[in-house]
C-alpha cells in the first residue's frame, strides 16, 4: 500500500539527511524534491545567459527527465539560488506538481522532501515532519558542505533565501497544521533521525 512521508523545512535544516535515512530503514523511495527546481533552474540560467525567462523555464519543467536529475552542479550555492528563483514561478510548480504526486503514492511507500510537501504536493500524506534549525546553525552547516570562506557570506544567502521561500505569493514554505515539528540545532545526525523514525513508526501503526 502506499505511505507517503512528507518533509519540509528550509535549507540546510537536515531534511534531506533525515529524507534519505528514513527511506533507507523503511526500504521506501525517496526523492529530494528541490534537484527538480534546482535542474530546472540552473539549466534556465545557462539557456538565459544568467537571466531566468519564466516562460522557458516553464517548458523546462514540462520536459524534466530523471537523467537530468543526474547533474553534478545540482548541489552547488548558485544550483540553490536559480531553484529558489524559478520555484517561485506558478508555471514551473504547476509544471512539476504531477510529477511529484505520482512519486509520492508509487506502491511500498516514498519519502518526499522539500518546502511544499505537506502543504501542497501532499497534504493527505501519512507522516510529515517540518525540519528546522536556527539560522546561524544552517550557515555553519552549509559553509562547511560547500567548503566556503565566508561564514558571513552563507549566511546572508541563507537568509535571503529563507525570505523568497516564506513570502512567495505561490506555495510558500510553512509547516503543515498536522505536521511533528523537528528542530535539529541541537540534535547530531543520529538523534534526529532516531526521532524520525520513531514518528513514522508511529504512523505506520496507527494506518
Amino acid at each position: 500500500m502506499p505511505f507517503t512521508v512528507a518533509i519540509d523545512g528550509p535549507a540546510a535544516s537536515g531534511k534531506g539527511t533525515i529524507g534519505r535515512a528514513l527511506a533507507a530503514h523503511f526500504g521506501f523511495a525517496h526523492l529530494d524534491t528541490g534537484l527538480l527546481y534546482r535542474a530546472v533552474g540552473v539549466q534556465a540560467l545557462e539557456d538565459g545567459r544568467g537571466v531566468v525567462d519564466p516562460l522557458w523555464s516553464a517548458e523546462l519543467a514540462r520536459r524534466l527527465t530523471p537523467a537530468d536529475l543526474e547533474r553534478p552542479d545540482l548541489r552547488s550555492a548558485r544550483a540553490g539560488q536559480a531553484a529558489s528563483k524559478v520555484a517561485a514561478l506558478p508555471e514551473v510548480r504547476a509544471a512539476l506538481l504531477d510529477f511529484q504526486r505520482r512519486f509520492a503514492r508509487r506502491e511500498g511507500g516514498a519519502v518526499l522532501d522539500g518546502r511544499d510537501i505537506g502543504t501542497v504536493i501532499c497534504p493527505e500524506a501519512e507522516a510529515k515532519l517540518f525540519v528546522t534549525a536556527t539560522d546561524a546553525a544552517r550557515a555553519a552547516r552549509r559553509q562547511k558542505e560547500l567548503g566556503a570562506p565566508s561564514y558571513a557570506a552563507v549566511l546572508a544567502d541563507i537568509r535571503q533565501r529563507d525570505a523568497r521561500d516564506a513570502g512567495r505569493d505561490v506555495a510558500p514554505m510553512r509547516a503543515a497544521a498536522d505536521a511533528l515539528l523537528l528542530d535539529t540545532t541541537d540534535l547530531s545526525i543520529d538523534a534526529a533521525v532516531a526521532e524520525a523514525v520513531a514518528y513514522v513508526e508511529s504512523r505506520i501503526r496507527r494506518d
